[in-house]
C-alpha cells in the first residue's frame, strides 16, 4: 500500500501517454499541500492531481473536481504567472526514485521561450512540490524546508535543487549479479529487507513479491541463501526490471472479503487468498483504492453507535438466554419428583417411622429405586412435598419453554442485524438498519418522527458464470422483499444453514434448469454474506422459493422450510462478477 518506484514508474508512463505535449489550461490549489492542473492535449482534457500531504501523498489523473478557495494561495498564483498556458515537454523519474519531474515550456514576459521544472517528491511526511528554473534554482515550493527543520537538505527559494539523499541505495537499473552477491546477500538482515534497503524505489511489498516468485521465504536471513536460491532470486529481480523497462504494467487492487488490501502495478501472486481486480490505468487504481478505503472508514465511523447498541443488546440477550436454558435444564428433575410422589403413595405404608430412605419397585421400569425421605415427615407428607416440587418445576418448564424460544429468536434477530452491519457499505444501509432497530424497540424513535424511513438502498447484484442474475439482501428488510416479493416460485433461494446471513435469490426463467456452476456460485455468495464467512467451509441450504413460508408473526426475513438441499462450500467469491 505504497507509492513505490514501481507505481511512480507506471504513473510516469500514463502521464507521458496522456500529458506530453499538452497545455496547462488551469491551475488550482484546493488544499494547502495539493495542486490540480487542468491540461488539454489531443482534443481531450485531463485533470492531474499532485498532493504533498504528509499522511497521503498522491499523484494521479482524476475525474473528480474539488472545491477551490476564492482567493488562490501564493504558490498557486506563482505557478499561474509562470506556467499557465505552458506546454509539458518531458516527464521523468530520476533513478527509479519516488519523484516525478515535469519539464514545462512557456513564454516569459519578453516573449522568449523558457523552461521550468515542477518536481513532486512522494516521500511520506517529507513529500513536497518544488518549482525550479531551467538551472535547477528553486523559485518556490509548497513546503519550505529550512536548515532548522532538516540538516540534510534545504528547500528554499534561491537554493539549488538537489535530489533527496539515496541513503546508500542504488538504482535498480544498475543492479548486477555482483551487487546482489556482495551487498544484498551480505547484509545481516532478512532477504526481503536486504532488497528494499539496498535498491531505490523497491518497497517491502515488491521485495516480498520477488522473494515469493523465487520460492524463497523473504523473512529468512540472507545468510541462509545458497547458490541456487541466489540465482533464482536474481533471475526474478531481472524479470521484474524487464517488465518495468518494457512498460508491461498491470494496475490492480487486491481485495479480501470485498475490502481493499493492497494495490500495485504488477500482479501480486504472494496474496493467493485475495481477489485481483485489474484496471485500465494506475490512476484509476489509486482513485478507486483510496475512495474505497475512505468509504469503509467513513461507514465504520458512522456505524459506531449502531454497533455499540447491537453488541450491547446481543450480549444482554445472549446472557438472558444462557440463564433461561440453565433454569430449563434444572426442570428436567420434575418427572423424577412426580414418580417419587406416586411411588410413595403406593408403597409408603412400608416406610418405617423416621426412615431416611424407602427402597421399592419402580413399576415404570421394573427396577428397584431408593427414594430420599425427610425423617421428620410421614410418607404421605413426603409424597406431597415431591408433588409440590413437581408442580413448581412443571410450571417453570411451561413458562420457560416459550420464553427461551422468544429469547432465542431475539438473539437470532440481533445476529442477523449484526451481520447486515458487517456488509453495510452505504449510508442508506445504515438508515435501514437503524429503522429496524427502532421498529423492534432497541432504539427509541424521536417524538414527532413516527414515520418509517423510505428505503433507498438496493440488494447486491451478481451474475453467474452461466449468465444468471443473483441477488443478495443486505439486511432483513431486503431479504424479506427479495424472497417474498421479488422472487417467483421457480427461482432458487440460498442461505447459510442455521446462522445469520443474507438471502440469495437466483432468477431462473420459466422452464430452465439451473447449471451446477451457478448453484455453486450462489452457495458461495450465501456463505460469504453470512456469519460464517471466516470459516474454511460453510453449509448452505437451498430450495426453490415456492417451498418457503414466512414465519408466522416472525421478524422480517425469517422463513420456514422443511425439504431442502444442502452443500458445503468455501466462502470465496473472488471470481464472481459483481454488477455495480
Amino acid at each position: 500500500m505504497a507509492l513505490d518506484g514501481l507505481v511512480i514508474s507506471n504513473l510516469k508512463k500514463d502521464c507521458i501517454d496522456h500529458l506530453t505535449g499538452g497545455r496547462i489550461y488551469k491551475i488550482y490549489q484546493p488544499e494547502n499541500d495539493e495542486l490540480t492542473f487542468i491540461i488539454k492535449n489531443n482534443r481531450s482534457t485531463y485533470r492531474l492531481l499532485l498532493s504533498a500531504n504528509a499522511s497521503l501523498p498522491l499523484i494521479y489523473l482524476t475525474t473528480t473536481a474539488k472545491n477551490n478557495p476564492i482567493q488562490a494561495p501564493n504558490f498557486c498564483m506563482l505557478l499561474r504567472k509562470h506556467i499557465q498556458n505552458g506546454r509539458i515537454v518531458a516527464i521523468e523519474q530520476p533513478g527509479f526514485e519516488r519523484i516525478l519531474v515535469f519539464t514545462i515550456e512557456h513564454l516569459n514576459e519578453l516573449g522568449d521561450l523558457c523552461q521550468k521544472k515542477l518536481i513532486i517528491e512522494i516521500m511520506g511526511k517529507h513529500s513536497n512540490i518544488i518549482f525550479t528554473d531551467e538551472n535547477n534554482q528553486i523559485i518556490d515550493s509548497i513546503k519550505h524546508i529550512s536548515a532548522q527543520i532538516s540538516s540534510v537538505r534545504e528547500v528554499l527559494p534561491g537554493r539549488i535543487y538537489t535530489f533527496p539523499p539515496s541513503q546508500g541505495k542504488i538504482s535498480p537499473f544498475d543492479v548486477d549479479l555482483s551487487f546482489f552477491l556482495e551487498t544484498i546477500c551480505q547484509k545481516p538482515t532478512t532477504i526481503c529487507k536486504g532488497i528494499y534497503t539496498s535498491v531505490t524505489g523497491i518497497s517491502p511489498l515488491i521485495a516480498n513479491e520477488i522473494c515469493y516468485r523465487a520460492e524463497i521465504d523473504g523473512s529468512d536471513a540472507t545468510s541462509s541463501l545458497n547458490e541456487e536460491q541466489i540465482a533464482r532470486l536474481y533471475g526474478e529481480f531481472i524479470r521484474f526490471m524487464e517488465c518495468i523497462i518494457k512498460g508491461h504494467f498491470e494496475p490492480n487492487i487486491l481485495l479480501h472479503k470485498e475490502e481493499p488490501v493492497e494495490f500495485s502495478s504488477i500482479i501480486l501472486s504472494s496474496y493467493p487468498n485475495c481477489q485481483i481486480r485489474q484496471y485500465d490505468s494506475i490512476s484509476e487504481v489509486l482513485q478507486t483504492y483510496y475512495s474505497m478505503k475512505d468509504k469503509i472508514t467513513r461507514i465504520r465511523q458512522k456505524s459506531a453507535d449502531l454497533r455499540k447498541i447491537i453488541n450491547t443488546s446481543l450480549e444482554r440477550a445472549s446472557k438472558k438466554y444462557d440463564i433461561q436454558m440453565k433454569q430449563l435444564k434444572d426442570t428436567d428433575k420434575r418427572e423424577k419428583y412426580r414418580i417419587y410422589g406416586e411411588l410413595l403413595n403406593t408403597y409408603g405404608y412400608n416406610a418405617e417411622p423416621e426412615a431416611k430412605t424407602l427402597t421399592c419397585l419402580n413399576y415404570y421400569t421394573n427396577e428397584e429405586i431408593t427414594i430420599p425421605l425427610d425423617p421428620t415427615k410421614s410418607a404421605l407428607e413426603n409424597a406431597k412435598k415431591y408433588f409440590a416440587r413437581y408442580n413448581k418445576l412443571k410450571r417453570t418448564y411451561e413458562a420457560l419453554s416459550s420464553l427461551t424460544l422468544e429469547t432465542k429468536q431475539e438473539v437470532e434477530h440481533l445476529e442477523s442485524i449484526n451481520n447486515s452491519l458487517q456488509i453495510a457499505l452505504e449510508e442508506e444501509d445504515l438508515i435501514e438498519l437503524k429503522e429496524e432497530l427502532m421498529e423492534f424497540g432497541y432504539i427509541k424513535r424521536r417524538k414527532g418522527n413516527q414515520k418509517k424511513s423510505k428505503f433507498k438502498s438496493k440488494p447486491l447484484h451478481y451474475i453467474s458464470s452461466d449468465g444468471y442474475h443473483m441477488y443478495v439482501g443486505k439486511n432483513n428488510y431486503q431479504n424479506e422483499t427479495l424472497t417474498f416479493q421479488f422472487a417467483t416460485g421457480n427461482d432458487w433461494w440460498f442461505h447459510a444453514k442455521q446462522m445469520a446471513g443474507s438471502h440469495v435469490i437466483v432468477k431462473v426463467p420459466h422452464g430452465e434448469e439451473l447449471p451446477d456452476q451457478t448453484f455453486e456460485e450462489a452457495g458461495r455468495l450465501a456463505a460469504f454474506y453470512s456469519k460464517g464467512k471466516d470459516n474454511p467451509k460453510v453449509e448452505v441450504d437451498y430450495i426453490q422459493k415456492k417451498h418457503l413460508k414466512k414465519t408466522p408473526g416472525g421478524k422480517p426475513g425469517f422463513v420456514i422450510y422443511h425439504t431442502n438441499y444442502s452443500l458445503m462450500i468455501e466462502p470465496n467469491i473472488n471470481y464472481i462478477k459483481k454488477v455495480d
